[in-house]
């Protein structure tokens, strides 16, 4: 973009304004356009778009207001000024239900007599590359804008076919590929606005989708925005014309580039998040491959730029997003200095409302690479990585909202995504494994994608974020609007359990017995995914049902226990029933009577405790046979995806401390410290995502940081009910139980909640160990300490002392 546009432009959102009512109906009196467009380019190569019209105004119409929306991405500006300071606007959602729209006041960018309007179009999720295999037109083959602006007494304009549009100096904007921008066609001269030379009659959309304006929402979650700049730490010089810019800190976003050259000039950006042996940078890392024939995908991530020659021009590629923390720039305009090149991070503007810090340097370092894995995760949706993917994946949402909503607020940006899930959840209750979903609620006709929809673990956000939500923020409301999406999963994973049987189960024992009812055994199933030196193994045939059943069961259970809170409480029996007896039926076949499994490995093991499938009576013998599986290992962890955030919490509680302190504070592959240690500054998707042969997947994937919730509940001791009645959620009800270890000498974490700030920060020095707790009104909590003592702790400050450990 231009320099003259400036950074954070005005433009005042109305979520907190009074206004008209009938603003709220505005954008029914508006019509969908698109532009003229009618050879389009392939996918990647396709032009953003100018879409613009004028309006008179004076002082006597009064506060103006402008709602608009779109399908693609839009940028929009009143008389040359741009309007607000959201990004990828109007955000990233399951488009054929929910479509946001966003609303500015924008008096103060009006003068009396004509304004112009002004759009900047581009394909974003809507029509660009999205997903692994880098599919375009997901959602539609055309972007499209609708606005309009109103006062109150009346519509001053709205979109309709007298608007006109023409290609912008945006020549390539994909949010995977990334961004072309040409200077020499920005910006437009005064004749070039003024005359129709270069404008063409926009097209009018007419029915099917268009015509559905129930689907148009205000948005729940805070909105993506540029939030911080870093500068270089190094800029080299690797080869001759191709500089390398290392900004030390894996994030999502672009760059925006100063020196841009004369006239005519042309220089080349390339994103990506590792240098090869050469210093220059590697996307082989991040590239996909194409299912069907294994072709491998190119990586994308390439932005360029051609100069106008103009010393003010600033290059800032607001329509597309990278995941990288090098950037290699080609055919710079001269030698580069640190001044000339800034990334911007780019992501949902969430409040900060979880701290931590201890003695152990390592951890704090592995705190910070879990915050910065999670902003590189969470713009608009939930991602799995911000390069290669860009996908909602479920199960990595799964797994991480909970240490999510210790460090941030997600209550409505887990709530969007929620709305998402269930407006794209298949008929028969399977939820896809990506939320937002390009195909709906219906199959795509990708025959891996329609297969994995319905994977145990996956699936089962449906269930879990919505009760994670429950217990951290307490919003009843939320909880009952999620409720039919959560009984729809488990109805549909009781259902498969039920109706099928695994061939190789019936090969060794033709007459099923009666728990296998409740044994989901068949489909297609993730499984634990990516454990250390476990190739992933996508196949359909193997029997996952070790897994399935036990989130059968989980699901279940937290569902009956939803229905309680809702007040529903034949629901609830029903479901409590359900989770019962899929608990026996994974005893039954997985379990044996002296607490081991016939099935090992240590998520496995992790998920029997985690989950309550162990009787009491034999849950020591189990978790000595979790640590002696460990210690077969080089005492190394050796759980994936699922299992990962389980894992400490599991081992603490069931009297192994210690253990849980030696992998957490591991180093070597693979652990957490190890990451580190090869240069991580975000989380791995695979545990040796860098080794010395180069570089593997996703270096910014966040599942294995679900870890950073060990530092607050066990480290810190700041402990959620895990089955909160109304009265104790929402951290109404808590519990402080540091439990120290590892070495470590002090420790210091605070969490924001809807009650007020809570902390707890302890020392542990020659044999004496201090407790300092913060409380807010409206908090009961209990502090146990680590000699097992318990004591109450009202509202206010406390501090406690116990003179040995």
């Amino acid at each position: 973009m231009a320099a003259k546009m400036p950074a954070f432009p005005g433009g005042v959102p109305l979520a907190d304004l009074d206004f008209h009512p009938a603003i709220h109906e505005a954008l029914h009196d508006a019509s969908w356009i698109s532009p003229h467009e009618p050879h389009p380019a392939g996918p990647g190569n396709r032009p953003a778009y100018w879409l613009r019209s004028s309006f008179t105004w004076t002082p006597d119409n009064g506060k103006a207001t402008v709602h608009a929306t779109a399908h693609g991405i839009y940028e929009l500006f009143i008389n040359g000024s741009r309007v607000g300071d959201e990004e990828l606007t109007p955000g990233f959602t399951s488009y054929r239900k929910r479509l946001q729209f966003q609303e500015w006041e924008i008096t103060g960018f009006l003068v009396s007599g004509l304004n112009e309007v002004t759009a900047l179009l581009s394909d974003g999720w809507f029509r660009g590359r999205h997903g692994f295999e880098r599919r375009a037109d997901g959602f539609g083959t055309e972007t499209a804008f609708l606005a309009s602006v109103t006062t109150p007494a009346g519509v001053l304009i709205a979109t309709n076919g007298d608007w006109q549009s023409r290609e912008s100096h945006i020549t390539r904007a994909d949010l995977m590929d990334g961004q072309a921008v040409d200077f020499r066609r920005w910006p437009l001269s005064l004749e070039e606005h003024t005359t129709p030379d270069g404008w063409l009659p926009v097209v009018p959309c007419l029915g099917g989708l268009y015509e559905n304006r129930d689907r148009l929402v205000r948005p729940l979650a805070p909105p993506v925005r540029r939030i911080e700049e870093l500068p270089p730490v190094s800029v080299t010089v690797p080869s001759p014309g191709v500089t390398v810019v290392d900004f030390g800190q894996n994030i999502n976003g672009w760059v925006r580039l100063v020196k841009l050259g004369p006239e005519g000039h042309l220089t080349t950006l390339r994103h990506g998040e590792v240098l090869d042996s050469s210093g220059l940078v590697s996307t082989e890392n991040i590239r996909a491959f194409d299912f069907a024939t294994k072709t491998p995908l190119a990586a994308g991530q390439i932005d360029t730029v051609i100069s106008a020659g103009r010393p003010g021009d600033v290059f800032e590629p607001r329509h597309t997003t990278h995941g990288f923390r090098y950037v290699q720039v080609e055919g710079a305009a001269g030698p580069l200095s640190p001044t000339d090149i800034t990334a911007v991070v780019v992501h949902t503007a969430l409040r900060r409302t979880g701290t931590f810090e201890c003695s152990d340097p390592r951890l704090n370092a592995l705190h910070d690479a879990i915050v910065w894995s999670f902003r590189g995760n969470a713009c608009d949706v939930p991602t799995d990585c911000p390069q290669r993917e860009r996908s909602g994946f479920a199960g990595d949402w799964q797994v991480f909202a909970d240490t999510a909503a210790l460090m941030y607020d997600v209550s409505g940006f887990s709530a969007k995504w929620l709305q998402d899930l269930a407006a794209d959840q298949w008929a028969d209750g399977r939820v896809p494994t990506v939320v937002p979903n390009p195909a709906g609620d219906r199959p795509s006709g990708n025959v891996f994608e329609d297969l994995a929809t319905g994977s145990a673990g996956w699936g089962d956000a449906a269930v879990f974020v919505p009760w994670s939500l429950w217990r951290a923020y307490g919003d009843k409301e939320a909880l009952s609007r999620s409720f039919p999406s959560m009984r729809a999963w488990v109805d549909y994973a009781a259902g498969a359990a039920s109706a099928n049987r695994h061939p190789d189960r019936a090969s060794f024992r033709p007459d099923p017995l009666p728990h296998e009812q409740y044994l989901w055994d068949t489909g297609f199933h993730f499984g634990e995914w990516l454990e250390p030196d476990t190739p992933p193994n996508p196949d359909p045939a193997r029997d996952h049902g070790i897994v399935a059943t036990a989130y059968l069961h989980r699901s279940a259970r937290l569902l009956a226990q939803a229905a309680a809170v809702l007040g529903e409480h034949d629901t609830a029996a029903r479901y409590d029933a359900l989770a019962g007896k899929a608990r026996d039926a994974w005893r039954a076949e997985y379990l044996d009577g002296a607490g081991r499994l016939n099935e090992e490995s240590q998520g496995h093991y992790v998920r029997a405790l985690a989950f309550g499938f162990v009787p009491d009576e034999l849950a020591p013998r189990t978790a000595s046979r979790l640590v002696e599986l460990i210690r077969l290992n080089g005492t190394r962890l050796g759980t994936g995806f699922l299992a990962t955030g389980l894992l400490l919490p599991t081992l603490a509680e069931h009297g192994h401390l210690d253990v849980a302190y030696e992998l957490l504070l591991s180093t070597g592959t693979p652990s957490w410290l190890g990451m580190l240690d090869a240069g991580a500054t975000t989380m791995w998707e695979w545990w040796d995502g860098v080794t010395g042969s180069g570089a593997r997947g996703s270096l910014n994937h966040y599942s294995k940081g679900a870890v950073g919730s060990f530092l607050y509940t066990h480290l810190a001791g700041i402990r959620l009910p895990a089955n909160p009645r109304e009265s104790e959620s929402a951290y109404r009800t808590v519990t402080i139980a540091p439990q120290p270890g590892g070495g470590i000498t002090s420790v210091s974490a605070a969490v924001e909640t809807p009650q007020g700030r809570l902390s707890a920060a302890w020392t542990a020095e020659r044999g004496k160990f201090a407790l300092h707790v913060e409380i807010p009104l409206g908090v009961t909590a209990t502090v146990e300490l680590p000699d097992g003592s318990l004591r109450p702790a009202p509202a206010g400050t406390h501090d406690f002392v116990i003179g040995r450990l």
